[in-house]
């Protein structure tokens, strides 16, 4: 059985050919062209598919179906995408059209962190479980849920918006309109913004070293890395970046109580400096702190590749 998994982004159109086990057998990408419209991204994306399908050896008839994994929120019961604040989509009718122009007869279209989500749960992290909760901790902090292995996107499809439940009474202000959402707190944007304001606060720390004396260089890492060179002022960002992080994890596990919570992203790249100090935070809040049964905490595995691999599992 082959899959077509496709992911649809603001900048980037990636494509890739899987089998049943998630493995991606080719993929290749081509640019978004977002000011000629929907149309012109949708003509790209058919030629993108007819690439890859051929450079597999196959023909569009070996495709038992295509998934898209678009941002925004996506309609997935009629196919179409409500809206995108990156792309020319409003109500626009993606699965019916690329069907039109690939030939492909089934397409699934979902949420890029949904789709990641079942990607997790159908071959990565979450493998063998029913209930799972997928975080990705990049630009914002994007959410998935899947509920007895199907994902739960609420009656309208915009649901799973995890990063912006509200973790700070009016804290800081949040791109979506609220203030003091997870998001603004925990994404690796708010870890590049609190490790620039520890370093204005303590021009003696070794993060200065890290930047080459200009704070501009300030990534995801620094605090990371200086806090393991020994630097207290990065442990100091670390410890109170990962107590943001681990609040809004309490609640979502109080909340969903999933078999597994992966967490993927940018920040996932710190493993164990992450996710042991974040687990004992867990340990000590969650309300089900004393069952028996209790939410495994993991890295997710599919890396870059999550929205082709999750488009190409929204089927099954």
């Amino acid at each position: 059985m082959y899959y077509l998994g496709i992911d649809l982004g603001g900048t980037s159109i990636k494509a890739g050919v899987c089998n049943e086990k998630g493995e991606i057998l080719y993929k290749e990408s081509c640019p978004t062209v977002t000011t000629e419209g929907g149309d012109r991204i949708l003509t790209d994306m058919a030629a993108l598919c007819g690439r890859v399908i051929a450079k597999c050896g196959l023909k569009t008839d070996d495709i038992e179906y295509a998934g898209v994994a678009s941002p925004g929120t996506a309609d997935s019961e009629r196919g179409v995408i409500v809206y995108a604040c990156t792309l020319p989509f409003l109500y626009y009718p993606i699965a019916e059209k690329l069907s039109g122009l690939t030939g492909i007869k089934k397409i699934y279209v979902e949420n890029d962190a949904n789709a990641a989500a079942k990607g997790e749960a159908a071959v990565g992290a979450a493998k063998g479980y029913a209930d799972s909760v997928m975080i990705t901790l990049g630009t914002g902090v994007g959410g998935g849920i899947i509920i007895d292995n199907k994902v739960y996107s609420g009656f309208n499809f915009a649901g799973a918006e995890l990063g912006h439940m509200v973790i700070v009474h009016n804290g800081k202000q949040c791109t979506c309109g609220r203030k003091g959402c997870w998001e603004a707190y925990a994404s690796a944007t708010a870890l590049v913004e609190q490790t620039k304001e520890k370093m204005l606060a303590e021009k003696d720390s070794v993060m200065w070293q890290l930047c080459g004396g200009d704070i501009e260089n300030a990534g995801g890492r620094t605090a990371f890395d200086a806090m393991r060179l020994g630097d207290r002022a990065g442990k100091e960002v670390v410890d109170a970046y990962i107590g943001y992080l681990a609040c809004g994890v309490v609640n979502i596990i109080n909340i969903f109580q999933p078999e597994v919570l992966s967490i993927g992203g940018g920040v996932s790249n710190e493993k164990d400096y992450l996710t042991k100090p974040l687990i004992e935070i867990v340990k000590k809040e969650q309300y089900s702190r004393n069952s028996p049964k209790q939410t495994i905490i993991k890295i997710a595995q599919l890396g870059n590749d999550a929205g082709i691999i999750g488009a190409a599992m929204l089927g099954l």
